[in-house]
């Protein structure tokens, strides 16, 4: 059946149904039943009934006694783009004894219209600290590593990621957020207390491509502990973190150039 062509644009009503789905089913974390999905979609349950079908034989979804729940398929796909494994390849060694050596978590987050995915995450041994989710999905402007993912990038990309992460803020808020960009970018890194958690400090440094532009960003969050124990300062971990990530971006321009060879 040809599809009807509006704008200049070719729409697929099956494929947007599909889509559709994926992103409901994966806003939900107990899973959804089709009358459910059906009226979030504001759709008939003959609209979707033979598409949901089509997603779980393609194991995009699951079925559980009629409740449909996304699988990993697709975060395993993205796995499996070349860049992004090549920078977990190499990150995951580095990011394992980072947190070993400071005693805190880490984490690596990439840009995503708009927002910031954290990729991978790493726990230290003991087990303690503030950790982020592989898979969340996480504002770019009041965090740290969201300063790093916007300020290491060629002006227009910038300039547009800007505008991207700050949808409803005025002209003067903006202003204010790019001339606090260039401030990362004479430091090298962005290292401030939280906006959202009190006691909260991040650090974060940019995993930079062989143009000096971010492809990630690599998080250590501090906490201070109140019990006495002793804890690696910030310029420590600061230091630390920044050899840990001149190391991975020494790799991963490496590893591009072999591949493109």
């Amino acid at each position: 059946m040809k599809e009807k062509e509006e704008n200049g644009v070719y729409s697929a009503p099956a494929l947007d149904k599909g889509l559709d789905i994926l992103e409901v089913l994966s806003k939900c974390e107990n899973g959804l039943t089709q009358q459910e999905i059906a009226a979030q979609l504001g759709r008939k349950l003959g609209e979707i009934y033979r598409m949901l079908n089509c997603l779980v034989q393609r194991n995009y979804v699951a079925n559980y006694g009629n409740v449909y729940t996304i699988t990993s398929k697709l975060f395993q796909l993205s796995h499996f783009h070349p860049p992004t494994y090549r920078l977990l390849t190499e990150a995951l060694p580095i990011m394992e004894g980072l947190s070993r050596a400071v005693s805190f978590p880490c984490d690596l987050r990439v840009y995503n219209n708009g927002f910031q995915t954290v990729i991978a995450s790493i726990q230290p041994p003991n087990g303690l600290g503030f950790m982020t989710r592989v898979g969340s999905e996480i504002e770019v402007a009041p965090s740290a590593s969201g300063m790093v993912l916007l300020a290491f990038q060629d002006q227009i990309i910038k300039n547009i990621r800007i505008q991207e992460s700050l949808p409803n803020s005025s002209e003067t808020e903006i202003e204010a957020y790019s001339n606090s960009l260039k401030d990362v970018v004479s430091k090298g890194f962005a290292s401030i207390k939280s906006k959202q958690f009190a006691g909260l400090h991040a650090i974060s440094f940019p995993i930079l491509d062989m143009n000096g532009n971010a492809v990630a960003a690599m998080t250590v969050p501090m906490l201070a502990r109140i019990d006495g124990t002793n804890q690696f300062t910030q310029e420590q971990v600061e230091e630390i973190l920044r050899e840990c990530v001149s190391n991975l971006s020494q790799k991963i321009a490496i590893t591009n150039i072999n591949a493109n060879n």
